[in-house]
């Protein structure tokens, strides 16, 4: 592909762990820890003053108040970790237009113009202005550009996206611009050209590259996640494979072929290796998929049972569970296996290794030390131990990328989030406030951060099975991205 610039005048870590460790059916671990938090309601009689009815009524108020207002700051802390507290620019998108006269321009318009929308529209940072109030003449050149018509309502667009597709000597270009339409008298924001082969696939991948431009220059310089990825497990093709997609669900496909159970796919930094789970003829082992080779390539075996691996910010190292001394505790070691060394030695199992995506510097992970699953962290060296959950079930940590907030997979036994049910909840790490992201809808879990830090994949039965699901950091916008199998376990790319 080549792009260039056009002239501008401004400007579980495994379900498996999980199962075997942490058999939900088993609730004995955490009955004490229940009990302690537990109160006994004072109830108020038919027979009681009226006095004391008005002021339970009154208590009963503010207590919801100030409930509500709690969710309220909880919901704006989010939203300003994630970025996703600023105002949103309104920008409207018309549909671009064919520049040549190729019959295979309808086809590779409507690709471009479907993916661009879509990729603006899950983006979090822009208000997207309804079609149904644009003018009947669209631009496909800057010199067709009407500004009373787009900066005034009905549009009353801050920026307008446009530009022209073409087919011609056997190539696909692409021209878009991006225009600051209340600046008349010096629009141009952004001015770009690409040039590849006329396939769909091509289409797709341009309406990525300009929607991620786009949205680096409203979204406060944080690139867009149009062209990253997601590696997730399906049994679509009898077993339990890593596949991976585009990270709006298009394009899976297959990666593995172990003919076995593959689980806890873990890309690199870098996007050149994943890591994952899979059962072997020697047990549960951690194997190394190279993406620059499209095969398995050599990786020590550590002996015991061997799960969830995580990779460190720098790539230089692993962690993972492995039971090799007996009960499943944290390791860590080199990239390629090697210096492989324990971090915990705890009674009560140890699982689900991930790094702070940030410093490098704490690892969190699960720990069944006092019972049921609770979510702790500690130093990369394996100091300054925290417990951040303080009741109920809690699996699948997963850090975000400014190294602020943890999401985690949470069964709560009282408060807020119906009891019994496993949903997404976000945690400051600082003040280990949190808020619940997933509302009645199935069982949650996996959750894994998106390279911007404003949007979540997980894995949710809501639909009646597993498949795997999104939604920006603060729970709205939440769509499904898997249709076919069961699919699970999934994995944003760094980048």
């Amino acid at each position: 592909m080549m792009d260039g610039n056009l002239p501008m005048r401004t400007y579980r870590s495994t379900i498996l762990s999980y199962l075997v460790s942490f058999s939900p059916g088993s609730r004995n671990g955490s009955k004490r820890m229940d009990e302690s938090h537990r109160q006994s309601p004072h109830l108020v009689g038919n027979g009681a003053p009226l006095g004391g009815r008005l002021l339970m009524v009154l208590s009963l108020v503010i207590l919801l108040g100030s409930l509500l207002a709690s969710t309220s700051l909880a919901q704006d802390w989010v939203r300003t970790g994630s970025g996703l507290g600023v105002d949103k620019v309104r920008l409207a998108v018309p549909d671009f237009k064919a520049s040549t006269s190729d019959p295979q321009n309808d086809a590779l318009l409507k690709t471009f113009n479907d993916t661009f929308w879509n990729d603006l529209d899950n983006s979090g940072v822009v208000e997207l202005v309804s079609k149904s109030f644009y003018p009947l003449q669209v631009p496909g050149q800057p010199p067709d550009v009407t500004f009373p018509a787009w900066n005034a309502p009905p549009p009353d667009a801050a920026m307008l996206a446009f530009g022209n597709l073409g087919v011609a000597a056997g190539k696909l270009t692409v021209q878009g611009w991006l225009y600051d339409v209340k600046n008349t008298a010096s629009p141009q924001v952004l001015g770009k050209q690409y040039a590849d082969v006329p396939t769909d696939a091509a289409a797709r991948v341009i309406a990525h590259k300009f929607a991620d431009e786009i949205i680096f220059r409203l979204g406060g310089g944080i690139p867009g996640i149009a062209e990253s990825t997601i590696y997730f497990v399906s049994d679509r093709s009898g077993h339990k494979e890593i596949w991976v997609m585009d990270y709006d669900g298009s394009n899976q496909r297959q990666l593995t072929q172990q003919g076995s159970i593959s689980l806890s796919p873990r890309i690199s930094p870098d996007g050149s290796r994943l890591a994952f789970s899979s059962l072997t003829k020697t047990g549960w082992d951690i194997l190394m998929f190279s993406l620059d080779l499209n095969r398995v390539v050599n990786f020590p075996r550590f002996g015991g049972t061997n799960l969830s691996p995580a990779w460190s910010p720098d790539a230089t190292h692993l962690a993972l569970s492995s039971s090799r001394g007996g009960d499943s505790e944290i390791y860590v070691c080199d990239a390629n296996g090697a210096n492989l060394h324990r971090m915990t030695v705890n009674k009560g199992p140890d699982v689900s290794p991930v790094w702070n995506r940030k410093t490098g510097a704490q690892i969190a992970f699960v720990s069944g030390r006092t019972g049921l699953p609770q979510v702790y962290t500690m130093e990369a060296d394996g100091t300054n131990l925290q417990r951040m959950t303080d009741q109920g079930y809690a699996v699948s940590p997963n850090w975000s990328p400014n190294g602020q907030f943890l999401t985690l997979a949470w069964i709560r036994k009282y408060g807020p989030g119906e009891p019994g049910s496993s949903d997404i909840y976000l945690m400051d790490i600082a003040s280990k406030q949190w808020v619940q992201l997933t509302h009645d809808g199935g069982r949650n879990d996996f959750p894994s951060w998106a390279p911007d830090g404003r949007h979540i994949v997980f894995q949710s039965s809501r639909s009646g099975k597993e498949e795997v699901w999104m939604m920006l950091a603060d729970g709205t916008k939440l769509h499904q991205l898997t249709f076919t199998g069961r699919n699970s376990q999934p994995n944003w790319s760094w980048k």
